[in-house]
């Protein structure tokens, strides 16, 4: 046998045992499909899985089912107050139906991406500038709700639309920047004011609480003073009482004296007299008796 021969029969052994395999059989994976087209027509979903392609005859597109960006680049718009600015967002979406994917829309991306800046600059036209810089949340759910509508002929869902950044005119920004500058000296004057009005309230409470102290400690001192006067006004009454009673008895004693030395065979002796006696006799007779 020919070394052309052998050459030729390699070939053919590769086709066959490499390359028409790879064309015939294709390994599907979970989040993706196969549109299968056979002759020109669509034959169907196919996956996941094992999947059988008849050569020359069936072609597979790829669909894969899982949700997806688009980066939309910078784009200008015009507000409703005549102000230029610059947006970029991105796009979140999801395949929803393969066969539509494929067939509706040739260049999902491209057409997506033009969607996108056309219905961007239809939103931002019916907003202010205040608006769009103050309403992203907004901008992002009529953002996604336009395009939703749009893509939904194509088997696709708009799942979220985010916007990155917003830049204003040149002049815009400047007059923000002396905003915010504007804003951070208010709030600075704002907060050493209300510095100083809790220094001065804190000292005026200080103040106040030594007032009371000062009050409270001369009441207290009033207070004593008052009582200890009332106690010694009390000891030397409880002292004249008994001086007064020893002198009485002692003025009793003396006339009884006097009485004695009278030529009289008759007395009267008051009834005071007669208890000063008997007290008299009782200290005598306690004085005298001895101690046990």
């Amino acid at each position: 046998m020919s070394s052309e021969v052998l050459i030729g029969l390699a070939i053919v052994v590769l086709l066959f045992g490499v390359i028409i395999p790879v064309s015939i059989f294709k390994i599907v994976r979970e989040y993706q499909r196969l549109v299968v087209f056979r002759l020109g027509r669509v034959l169907g979903i196919k996956g996941p899985g094992l999947v059988i392609l008849i050569p020359l005859i069936d072609r597979a597109v790829w669909v894969d089912l899982r949700e997806l960006y688009l980066d939309i680049p910078h784009q200008s718009a015009i507000t409703e107050d005549n102000a230029t600015i610059s947006i970029d967002f991105i796009v979140f979406y999801k395949v929803v139906d393969g066969v539509m994917s494929v067939v509706e829309v040739g260049n999902f991306a491209g057409a997506a991406q033009t969607i996108a800046a056309t219905t961007l600059r239809s939103v931002v036209g019916d907003m202010s500038l205040d608006d769009v810089l103050a309403k992203r949340e907004l901008m992002n759910e009529v953002l996604r709700t336009k395009l939703d509508e749009v893509t939904e002929r194509w088997g696709v869902k708009v799942t979220n639309v985010e916007i990155r950044e917003i830049v204003p005119p040149p002049a815009v920004q400047e007059a923000m920047t002396r905003q915010m500058s504007a804003e951070r000296t208010r709030r600075a004057v704002v907060t050493e004011a209300e510095g100083s009005k809790q220094a001065a309230v804190t000292v005026a409470e200080g103040s106040k609480q030594a007032a009371i102290l000062e009050a409270e400690g001369a009441r207290q001192a009033a207070i004593l003073r008052a009582e200890g006067f009332a106690l010694a006004l009390k000891q030397i009454s409880q002292v004249a009482q008994g001086l007064e009673a020893n002198t009485m008895s002692l003025q009793y004693l003396e006339a009884l004296k006097a009485l004695g030395a009278s030529d009289s065979t008759k007395l009267v002796i008051p009834m005071e007299f007669a208890n000063l006696l008997a007290n008299v006799t009782g200290q005598a007779k306690a004085a005298f008796e001895p101690k046990s």
